[in-house]
């Protein structure tokens, strides 16, 4: 892709540039419910069988609301980091004498929107779903966006029928962070699923996966909404589960509606027009126009990133740290936020300089292009001779905030400073799919790097998956190949540590050495802007890239 415009008019030419037609249904059909109607950024309903696709928007929207988790992330507070807190566990503790052994007790009286009961069994058939190639429910469909999260999980055994132990394949104080990612699916209701399976399908594989499908139509978790309505690509339909487990998250709302709506400038005009309550990540350009017609536009500082994660495979331009120092010195943050109306936060690196981890890193993320061409120069390129580099993005998608305009004026500002920037752009869940597979898989397409962004709110998301040698695709996601030996050795004193004040140092020298080495061009942190109606009551934007539904109202 080749610009001539100006870096300003460039992103407002962008971002105004296209306006879609939006076909929902008629709010009459839902006149004496409280429906909340939400459009989403991703192209299609995330997956709806227990373990969502479409990056972390499909936790905030099929995952969270239907399903719970053993751990959960505190969404309650706007002025508080969130913290993990009891979910379908009540409490959970490391083996002192082994500490591959986690015990967790679980929660009585659960119950799955099938009616069937929650229990320790429930939790080792789901840890099998995605673990266990033997058993008879396994779904390799759902080991990529689960496995990939918590790598380290090996095994469960239920010790009696409310308490369970999960064993790691090394000691690892992160586990029940990662937890939070493990949707409790109903195995009653998937039996049922596989005893409908027509007997002519003999293949136990395919008939696992026609269980998988139908229970996808049908979804049965332990969440504050059960599924009602599914249409793939078009819209997803949840009722509130009166019957749920803790009263604070017991819906007031009668019906939830999703819609995808990956282009900007659509959901914005959905909003406008009333078609939908809520949106996801509003055209910057339209923000005052939401205002000024007495929408609320809710932001908060949130750990996600939006960088440029570069490849460290033979060949690759960024093995010369000078390169990737002087991208990262080329991209004026502040114009780019002012573009943004201001919805981005300014990043020094992964987290910021006042949190534990910060670690003081040697190398300063900043503007400075004078800097930026020195070491170009001295790497030897110039404005005649720049580098190629191919970058595979996205068009939309979770969390992927406006990412045609954002990196259409990346693209010019690296311009200046001798880079030739060529975009692959692929669809949102397809590049997060090839960014498990790796920059020397075929569907890199010979990219330089990755343009994902990443939620930071924990150590092995935050750092270690793209740090560890032992994350190289397709284990987890570090797509570049990024580490050594000095890094996996920081790594194993994080993780080996269960006190938090010797995890929190050994993370602080993590963050520095990611920093100054730069595998990443730190181009902004996400506040998670959105737009809704002023009729949505009771909402709470956490720092947080989640959002808690449930004890939503709406007038």
């Amino acid at each position: 892709m080749t610009n001539t415009l100006p870096r300003k008019a460039l992103l407002s030419s962008l971002l105004g540039a296209a306006t879609l037609a939006l076909a929902v249904a008629s709010t009459s059909t839902f006149a004496q419910e409280k429906v909340l109607r939400i459009g989403m950024t991703a192209a299609d309903i995330p997956r709806t069988l227990g373990q969502p696709d479409q990056g972390f928007e499909g936790n905030r929207f099929t995952g969270i609301p239907m399903y719970d988790a053993l751990t959960h992330w505190d969404l309650s507070k706007y002025d508080e980091a969130s913290v993990l807190l009891p979910g379908l566990a009540t409490e959970w503790a490391v083996d002192a004498s082994d500490t591959t052994k986690w015990v967790f007790k679980l929660r009585e009286g659960v119950k799955f929107h099938d009616g069937s009961d929650f229990n320790a069994d429930a939790v080792v058939w789901n840890v099998q779903k995605v673990l266990d190639q033997a058993a008879k429910h396994f779904d390799a469909s759902q080991v990529g966006v689960t496995a990939s999260r918590m790598p380290t999980l090996h095994s469960a055994r239920a010790i009696d029928a409310y308490t369970v132990e999960l064993t790691t394949s090394e000691p690892d104080a992160f586990l029940p962070l990662n937890l939070t990612n493990l949707f409790m699916a109903s195995p009653a209701h998937w039996e049922a699923k596989l005893a409908a399976v027509p007997a002519s399908v003999t293949d136990p594989a395919e008939r696992s996966a026609q269980a998988w499908r139908a229970f996808a139509a049908d979804a049965s978790g332990t969440g504050p909404f059960k599924m009602s309505a599914f249409s793939p690509r078009e819209r997803l339909e949840m009722v509130r589960n009166e019957a749920y487990w803790d009263p604070a998250r017991t819906p007031k709302l009668d019906r939830v509606v999703m819609i995808p709506l990956p282009e900007a400038n659509a959901r914005t005009a959905a909003l406008l027009s009333g078609q939908v309550d809520w949106i996801e990540a509003p055209s910057p350009d339209a923000m005052d126009q939401i205002r000024s017609r007495g929408f609320t536009i809710y932001s908060n500082p949130q750990p996600h990133v939006w960088p440029w994660q570069l490849s460290f495979a033979e060949g690759s331009p960024w093995l010369d740290k000078r390169v990737r120092h002087a991208a990262n010195l080329c991209v004026n943050r502040e114009e780019l936020k002012q573009l943004l109306g201001g919805m981005m936060g300014i990043p020094k690196g992964t987290v910021t300089p006042d949190h534990p981890w910060w670690g003081n890193p040697s190398f300063d993320i900043r503007y400075d292009p004078d800097a930026a061409k020195a070491l170009m120069t001295e790497a030897g390129f110039s404005a005649s001779s720049p580098v190629k580099v191919k970058v595979q993005i996205s068009a939309s998608g979770s969390g992927q905030m406006q990412p045609l305009p954002m990196n259409e004026y990346v693209q010019e500002s690296l311009r200046e400073c001798f880079f030739d920037i060529e975009f692959d752009v692929l669809e949102w869940n397809t590049l997060f799919t090839n960014w498990r597979r790796g920059a020397k898989d075929p569907t890199a397409n010979g990219a330089h790097a990755i343009n994902v962004s990443f939620a930071a709110m924990d150590p092995f998301f935050a750092m270690v998956r793209f740090s560890s040698t032992g994350a190289f695709p397709p284990v987890s996601n570090n797509w570049g190949f990024f580490g050594n030996d000095e890094i996996d050795a920081i790594i194993a004193d994080a993780r080996t540590s269960f006190d938090d004040t010797e995890r929190d140092a050994a993370l602080a020298r993590l963050h520095a050495r990611i920093v100054d080495e730069a595998p990443f061009v730190w181009i902004a942190h996400d506040v998670g802007p959105r737009a809704m109606s002023p009729k949505v009551k009771n909402v709470v934007q956490p720092k947080s890239w989640f959002i808690d539904i449930a004890p939503m109202d709406i007038e």
